[in-house]
C-alpha cells in the first residue's frame, strides 16, 4: 500500500511541475507578443490582454509595497507545501492531481512576483460589455483543482463514505 500513496504523491509533483511550464511558457510567449495596453481580439468574447496583477484575487490587496509581492509569494510557497504534505497522507489519485493543480498554479504565480512587476495574467473574457477580470493558466488550475477538493469534500469526505457503507450493509 506504501508504494501506491507514493505513486499518487509522484502525481501530484508531476502535474504541478506540468502547470508550472505550461504556465511560464505561455506567459513568456504573452510578454514577448504584447506590451500593455494592447489587446488582441480572437472572438467576440475572448480577447488576449497584458495585465499584472500585485494583488491576489481580482487584484484584491493590490499596492506597490516593496515587501509585498515577497510576502505573497511566500505564502504561496507555505500553502503549497502544506498542501503537499496533506496529499501525500490522502489515497485518492483525483485528490492528488487537484492538489497537483492547485500547488502548480500557486507556485507558477509565485514566480511571477520575484520576476515580473507582478502575476502576468492574459486571458480576457467578455460579454454584453462585461469583463470577467483576466486570467492565466496557473489560475485555472487553482479553480479546477478547488473545485475537485470542494467537490469531494461535499459529496464523498469521509462522513459521506461512512454513510454510504452504512447503507449497503443494511
Amino acid at each position: 500500500m506504501a508504494a501506491r500513496e507514493s505513486s499518487y504523491l509522484s502525481w501530484t509533483i508531476a502535474l504541478a511541475v506540468a502547470v508550472i511550464v505550461a504556465d511560464q511558457v505561455t506567459k513568456w510567449l504573452i510578454l514577448d507578443l504584447m506590451q500593455p495596453p494592447r489587446v488582441i481580439e480572437i472572438t467576440g468574447f475572448f480577447n488576449l490582454v497584458l495585465a499584472f496583477n500585485r494583488g491576489v484575487a481580482f487584484s484584491f490587496l493590490a499596492s506597490d509595497l516593496s515587501w509585498k509581492p515577497y510576502l505573497l509569494a511566500g505564502i504561496a510557497i507555505l500553502v503549497s507545501i502544506a498542501l503537499t504534505v496533506w496529499v501525500a497522507r490522502q489515497k485518492d489519485k483525483l485528490l492528488a492531481l487537484a492538489g497537483g493543480a492547485i500547488v502548480g498554479g500557486a507556485l507558477g504565480n509565485a514566480i511571477d512576483r520575484f520576476t515580473q512587476p507582478g502575476v502576468v495574467d492574459f486571458i480576457d473574457f467578455h460579454a454584453m460589455g462585461y469583463h470577467w477580470p483576466a486570467f492565466n493558466v496557473a489560475d485555472s488550475f487553482i479553480v479546477c483543482g478547488v473545485v475537485v477538493l470542494v467537490w469531494d469534500g461535499l459529496f464523498n469526505g469521509p462522513n459521506q463514505r461512512k454513510i454510504t457503507t452504512e447503507v449497503k450493509s443494511e
